[in-house]
């Protein structure tokens, strides 16, 4: 990215890596968000966009983690960081994750509402309707949540999440969205939003500009041919709907930034 501290208090940029993960840089300070930093996740292999890489990637001011599934909270892909990086996580992320405890001298544990100085800018924990359990069994200790990361602009960084009452007044209005529109696999779950339901989410928030981030990067190996629309599709379908919305949106491919300057 383009802003490094002390070089251009004012340039602002998002760079979406892929999935879940982005770089969004502020008043000169960088934070990641639910890195990925690998080729496979599990069962998922990365099937497009190149391995992320970059100067802030593994070493940004911090990390946000909206939620404990592997494709956000992705254990391999934190030991990656640099050691001294803040990790900004849900309130008792630990408890529903103890494999954290080796990043626990780092954490910085947010319930909804609740916020943190990273650099030059603010980081809010902000409500999200989704599972926030590792596992599919056993209590949800620690909730899913997502972001807004204030500078010069106000960003949303969502994480995974659906439509919930008073979201508009918990996250908005916010200058950029970056909205999950889509999954990891030919079918998607109650907790997440669909490239319709992203829109009206845009709409409620009042984003200034809106992009599809949660799609066409990771898919079950050995599943390529299944279902391709819901991997490629998801991104262009949004921004149709953004646009009739009358919100402004773009598509990015993994790897591709937007913002003033140009990152490079």
């Amino acid at each position: 990215m383009s802003a490094t501290p002390g070089s251009n208090a004012a340039a602002f940029g998002v760079r979406w890596l892929g999935h879940a993960s982005a770089l969004i840089a502020d008043r000169g300070t960088v934070v990641l968000t639910d890195p990925v930093l690998t080729d496979r996740v599990a069962h998922l292999r990365r099937r497009r966009g190149p391995s992320p890489i970059g100067p802030h990637v593994r070493n940004p001011d911090a990390v946000l983690l909206s939620h404990l599934h592997a494709d956000h909270t992705h254990l391999p892909s934190l030991r990656l960081l640099g050691p001294d990086v803040p990790i900004v996580a849900p309130w008792r992320a630990v408890d529903g994750l103890p494999a954290l405890r080796q990043f626990a001298d780092r954490l910085v544990l947010l319930r909804p509402g609740d916020e943190t100085r990273i650099g030059a800018v603010t980081v809010r924990a902000v409500p999200a309707r989704h599972d926030g359990r590792r596992w599919r069994r056993g209590p949800e200790v620690a909730p899913a949540v997502g972001f807004v990361v204030e500078g010069d602009r106000r960003t949303y960084f969502a994480g995974d999440t659906d439509l919930y009452p008073d979201l508009a007044d918990h996250v908005g209005p916010v200058d950029v969205a970056l909205l999950p529109v889509g999954g990891w696999g030919p079918t998607l779950g109650k907790g997440h939003l669909d490239p319709s339901r992203a829109a009206v989410v845009a709409r409620l928030v009042d984003a200034g500009l809106a992009v599809p981030i949660h799609f066409g990067t990771l898919w079950p190996i050995g599943l390529d041919a299944v279902r391709p629309r819901l991997f490629f599709g998801p991104g262009s379908e949004f921004v149709h709907h953004a646009e009739r919305a009358g919100v402004a949106a773009v598509e990015l491919h993994p790897g591709g930034e937007l913002g003033e300057p140009s990152a490079g």
